[in-house]
């Protein structure tokens, strides 16, 4: 009776060092940033249909996007707004196919830039407004 329970103990504490071993690695790994999902993440600019984020830059006091009208009809831009950062108030009338690059001013902190943006617009000809969400995860530059 005592050859078997010490078997089966020599064999739990085989595998529990075993899985000691690899959860210190994965915490070493983490702690040294390797697993860090900042690293994997991808940059995008997204925005609801009509209006497109062409491209977006972020640093540690401005937001950058550059945004284009394929909404079929020109606009007035009232807001763009952003997470984090200073709303820009009425930025003038955008044709339509016509493209326009807003600068937010932002206090930015850490390596990567995550949050939601707003554009408010106003139909010229119907006088009805809009307002189109998105969000832009990139990397502060």
């Amino acid at each position: 009776m005592m050859k078997k329970s010490q078997a089966a103990l020599e064999f739990i504490m085989t595998y529990g060092w075993a899985i000691l071993v690899v959860l210190v690695a994965i915490g070493a790994l983490a702690y040294f940033g390797v697993l860090s999902p900042d690293k994997f993440l991808p940059n995008k600019c997204t925005l609801q249909s009509g209006i497109a984020c062409i491209d977006h830059k972020a640093t540690a006091t401005q937001l950058q996007i550059v945004v284009k009208n394929s909404l079929g009809y020109d606009v007035t831009i009232d807001a763009v707004k952003a997470q984090q950062c200073t709303a820009l108030g009425s930025q003038g009338t955008l044709s339509n196919g016509g493209q326009a690059t807003y600068t937010l001013t932002c206090t930015n902190s850490g390596s990567k830039y995550n949050g939601n943006v707003n554009v408010s617009f106003t139909n010229i000809e119907s006088s009805i407004p809009h307002t189109n969400q998105g969000q832009v995860t990139t990397k502060i530059e």
